[in-house]
């Protein structure tokens, strides 16, 4: 039976990509290209503070990596089209006396136009070789983001991702379940009608939980919560959390649902629900905003023990995703 282990708890590394020139960064030598390189390497140095970190480059940006990244970030070198690890990498689960490694069917996000994936469909499979973990291939067209598990059967999802036509045309929600369930080692899934407004713009997911709802312990769970009545995403996040606090969880137990409110300037998608959790650090979103603070604060209390460390992710938010969508743990 294999079981994901939740984010919190111990791992062996993190995995990250470097970001190659493509149309979401643009050309060789262009500032928005290293506007992002700069933005994933912060990323990288601050998690290898609080344990191992290996970065996937492709060959040509290696000593371009190189000179961004803290000594202690490993290098990875592997052909790549984007840098969204979160969603192109393996989802590594455990069996009662190993590691395996989940690869989902990668494609760029649902077919979209802008995107490529010849080489980010095989970018599972060379991690996990390079992991040295035997890799259990999926039926389902879905990426990292598109889901959030507590590590003790509960599994939250978005009906525009998982049902995506262009992602799993036909699928039910009984099938989606029945394969995440058998891949995950969940059992209790809890629908979420979509993701943020901003998530279905050009280099959109389409809807990936990580932006809106993340688990932070068995049974609580964090809920990006908008509260300017004339932005879209406040009728969005009432209703995520509203379907939250009705749901019960793996172990029968009705959800706790904690706040955590948009940063008050509203140019796209910002979100601190799209943190990430790894040993002994909560590296959180940040965007220069009166509520950078705040969202810290909620955060400490919830992760009592770890150090919360504020990440300028505006850099990374501009490209389409955060500091979560950017990085992939690998359990101990």
């Amino acid at each position: 039976m294999l079981h994901m282990p939740a984010e919190w708890e111990p791992h062996a590394r993190t995995w990250m990509a470097f970001p190659p020139p493509n149309q979401t960064f643009g050309e060789e030598g262009g500032p928005d290209l290293a506007r992002a390189r700069t933005a994933w390497s912060t990323v990288a140095n601050t998690i290898a503070r609080f344990e191992p970190v290996t970065v996937a480059v492709t060959r040509e940006d290696a000593p371009v990596a190189r000179a961004l990244l803290s000594p202690d970030v490993g290098l990875a070198e592997m052909p790549l089209d984007d840098a969204w690890l979160r969603d192109s990498g393996p989802t590594f689960v455990r069996s009662p006396d190993a590691l395996h490694a989940v690869d989902w069917i990668f494609n760029g996000w649902g077919a979209q136009s802008w995107a490529r994936w010849d080489h980010d469909a095989k970018v599972a499979t060379t991690v996990a070789g390079l992991a040295g973990v035997p890799v259990t291939s999926s039926s389902i067209t879905q990426e990292g983001g598109a889901f959030h598990v507590d590590g003790e059967g509960t599994v939250l999802l978005t009906d525009t991702v998982q049902l995506d036509p262009d992602r799993n045309p036909g699928w039910t929600r009984e099938d989606v379940e029945a394969e995440i369930h058998a891949r995950l080692g969940t059992r209790t899934a809890i629908w979420l009608p979509r993701g943020l407004t901003a998530d279905y713009g050009e280099f959109g997911t389409r809807g990936h939980v990580d932006i809106v709802a993340a688990f932070t312990r068995p049974g609580t769970v964090v809920v990006h919560t908008q509260t300017d009545p004339g932005h879209p995403d406040h009728a969005v996040s009432q209703e995520v959390s509203a379907i939250l606090r009705d749901a019960t969880d793996a172990s029968g137990r009705r959800l706790e649902v904690i706040e955590l409110l948009a940063p008050e300037r509203h140019e796209s998608d910002h979100s601190y629900v799209n943190h990430y959790v790894a040993n002994g650090v909560v590296v959180l979103c940040a965007f220069d905003d009166p509520r950078d603070e705040q969202a810290k604060a909620v955060l400490q209390a919830a992760y009592p023990g770890r150090e919360v460390v504020l990440v300028d992710a505006r850099d990374i938010f501009a490209f389409g995703g955060g500091i979560h969508c950017i990085t992939q743990q690998q359990p101990r």
